[in-house]
């Protein structure tokens, strides 16, 4: 049958592990002696278990947070007629002999267990666990209508269920299909498990993906070590919680980043940029950053090396402060490849600061094939820096000194995912295991110089991520189709980032490259005003906010309704930001993303979760985008009230709603027994107070001791009212 060769062809070249032996328990590790080495199993925490079998020895890139300090908690080993039982706590991890399978239990409750998937005769169909060349196979049994999330930013469903998921950054180009740019092999069931596979390289995840077991969850691992985490707790929030504290919390973006910001690809002059500087504050369009993307400020053909265009920007000192004392900040494109038209090539290339091919060659990276590898102007051949050569890290590191130092504000960190397999870095390691460190290395580098150089808060404006990449705020989504299904799908992909770890996101307003109908490779026309429109309002509703594309994407293209609607709700935005401010504390300490999907913010309710695009702001405010013309939306309200804060009415959950909103409003909803502080509407953050810039402050229902708002100090006090607010915030109760 077609089901047991895909199951077949998968295992093959794999061999089962049948037994272990226990040999010995010290300073916190119970090690077991195997076919394939010996299993380390160890406890880094409270419902935590690591397994871990070493392979070949291998550089650690710091995905962890803190590795070394990862403690390890009371564990005890019992034999029970050949039933190995590891006790940490309340939780329990037995192994199953011939051939060797695992069972978790938690306070007696079975949790996770290998898959049980047997054939007539009564063998498994699948490896519970094995090993091959280099790679790891394991089997775990899923349960009937038990849903998996995370798995990094995926564009597609968000429960993963059924889905084949593969951990591998890609340049996907848009976001239309499984390949993505930021991966992270962490995964979770509101069942109250979850799994971290500790590695750099790829996974493959058959999460009950039928042609393999729909009743399994199968991992495929390429890495010659296996280390995997498995986690429990009682909510989504805490499994978050558990897996932020292995790999690292956000670090706060500045305030400044709340702000709008605008871009496109490309501003072609200086003059152009500066025109639409000038607009948008002559037409009072709030904004605080303004974007060159790739090719708008450095000569393309000789790309990058840190260089403005002396043709088109002959005094960039002058042009960042007049950009400055208009209150914007400057965001520049950059990638950590280098043309080999550069003349800074030869010299890097001879200093060995670019990954290199088997033969200790400069590998060159190109995007198109002989003849045509030079056919367009920004896609030159180009070495790959290599990040794992401390030198060539710190020399890419230091040389944004300079663009911080003019006034510069942040990096757009572009791209990174074109290792090949086949090279070999400064630290000896292959691209099998670079290719998804790569980025994580790549943002760190350019994260810690915004911090050395910069305004010393630490930002990136990142695509690609790996695991621990959270912690260099902030993501975007890459190049969404300037279409419904592309907005629909950037929302789910910054949805499904948020349930993997990743704590802020945006997506490009109005979608990265045009209709089908303008021609073209990436396509120059601009959406309809009203996808516009719903896109934006979308778009402000996110931790992060930008209007993005091929094609011009400022308010006054798309007509005077238009603008007047993205006006007002950029208005909105700039009112939102101690809200923002509060949610991103609240990130940093506890890993909650802003965006939270429905079963991440409501994981009792289990109706929610089939509502993919609507989602929780941080605790208080639920969005319901507008994903089709018209206006018309359904929505689910999970338990509780709800105020509807357009029309100032509440309505009741649960239940489904129906609706057809005006163009200017999408439905977004209080949740009651929640706070809302707001701020001034005002045109750049540089009109705010210093701290915490609060107006007013909405109760949604009636004052209850307790009701805060995580991350701010905001709470009620016994007799009802809020403390710490300041004298001059109006109070407001919903």
């Amino acid at each position: 049958m077609l089901f047991d060769q895909e199951a077949n062809k998968l295992q093959t070249d794999f061999s089962l592990l049948e037994r272990l032996t226990f040999t010995g328990l010290s300073e916190g590790i119970a090690r077991f002696e195997t076919s394939a080495g010996i299993l380390e199993v160890s406890a880094p925490g409270t419902d935590l278990f690591r397994l871990r079998i070493q392979g070949a020895s291998m550089p650690d890139y710091g995905i962890l947070a803190d590795a070394e300090g990862l403690p390890k908690e009371t564990i005890s080993v019992e034999n029970d007629n050949g039933e190995l039982h590891v006790k940490n706590g309340h939780l329990e991890l037995v192994f199953l002999q011939d051939p060797l399978r695992l069972a978790v239990y938690r306070a007696g409750k079975l949790m996770l267990a290998s898959a049980t998937d047997r054939t007539i005769s009564g063998t498994l169909r699948l490896a519970p666990l094995a090993t091959g060349a280099g790679q790891w196979l394991l089997s775990l049994a899923l349960a009937s209508g038990e849903s998996v999330f995370g798995l990094g930013e995926k564009f597609g469903g968000l429960d993963k269920r059924g889905q084949l998921i593969e951990n591998w950054n890609r340049d996907a180009t848009g976001v239309n299909a499984e390949i993505s740019y930021k991966n992270v092999p962490f995964a979770w069931s509101p069942n109250g498990w979850g799994l971290f596979v500790h590695t750099s390289a790829r996974v493959t995840h058959g999460v009950g993906y039928a042609p393999w077991s729909h009743r399994s969850y199968v991992i495929k691992l390429d890495d010659p070590t296996l280390d995997l985490f498995l986690l429990f707790a009682d909510s989504p929030a805490e499994m978050l919680q558990k897996y932020t504290g292995l790999t690292g919390r956000t670090e706060l973006p500045p305030v400044w980043s709340y702000g709008a910001w605008f871009s496109r690809a490309l501003y072609k002059t200086s003059e152009e940029i500066m025109d639409v500087a000038e607009k948008l504050r002559d037409r009072r369009i709030p904004c605080d950053v303004l974007t060159l993307d790739g090719r708008a400020w450095h000569k393309s053909e000789t790309r990058f090396d840190f260089a403005w265009d002396s043709d088109r920007y002959p005094d960039p000192v002058g042009f960042v402060r007049n950009l400055r004392l208009m209150h914007y900040r400057l965001c520049l494109w950059e990638y950590s490849y280098l043309s080999t038209l550069n003349p800074l090539f030869e010299e890097l290339a001879q200093k060995k600061y670019f990954l290199q091919t088997p033969e200790g060659e400069t590998y060159i990276h190109r995007w198109l094939p002989p003849p045509n590898d030079r056919s367009i102007p920004h896609l030159q051949p180009s070495g790959l820096l290599d990040f794992t050569n401390p030198e060539a890290y710190d020399w890419f590191r230091d040389m944004h000194r300079d663009l911080f130092e003019m006034g510069v504000s942040v990096m757009k960190t572009d791209y990174g995912e074109a290792v090949p397999e086949s090279v070999v870095g400064h630290n000896g390691d292959t691209g099998k295991r670079l290719h998804n460190i790569y980025t994580l290395l790549y943002n760190r580098c350019t994260f810690e110089a915004s911090q050395m150089y910069g305004d010393k808060d630490g930002l990136v404006w990142g695509r690609s991520s790996w695991a621990g990449g959270q912690r260099y705020p902030v993501q975007w989504g890459g190049d969404p189709q300037g279409d419904w299904e592309g907005l629909a799908a950037s929302i789910r992909g910054g949805l499904s980032w948020g349930m993997s770890g990743g704590a802020f996101y945006a997506h490009d307003i109005g979608g990265f490259y045009g209709p089908q109908e303008s021609g073209g490779l990436l396509g120059s026309g601009r959406p309809d005003p009203e996808l516009y429109i719903r896109w934006a309002q979308a778009g402000i509703m996110a931790s992060h906010t930008r209007f993005h594309g091929t094609s011009p994407r400022e308010p006054w293209f798309f007509g005077e309704q238009a603008e007047e609607i993205v006006r007002k709700w950029l208005a909105w935005r700039y009112q939102l930001i101690p809200y923002l401010q509060g949610c991103a504390l609240e990130a940093s300490q506890t890993g909650m993303p802003m965006m939270r999907s429905m079963a991440l913010a409501f994981p009792e309710e289990r109706l929610t979760w089939q509502f993919e695009h609507q989602y929780m702001l941080g605790p208080s405010l639920l969005v319901v985008p507008v994903l089709q013309p018209g206006g018309k939306v359904r929505f689910y309200l999970p338990c509780g009230n709800w105020f509807d804060i357009w029309n100032q009415t509440w309505l009741q959950g649960p239940g489904l709603f129906e609706l057809e909103v005006p163009l200017d409003q999408i439905p977004i909803f209080g949740r009651e027994g929640t706070i809302l502080p707001l701020g001034p509407a005002v045109q750049n953050t540089s009109e705010l107070k210093a701290g915490l810039d609060l107006e007013q402050v909405w109760e949604f229902g009636l004052p209850r001791e307790g009701m805060q708002l995580p991350g701010l100090n905001l709470s009620v006090s016994s007799d009802g009212k809020l403390e710490n607010i300041p004298s001059d915030a109006k109070i407001q109760v919903k």
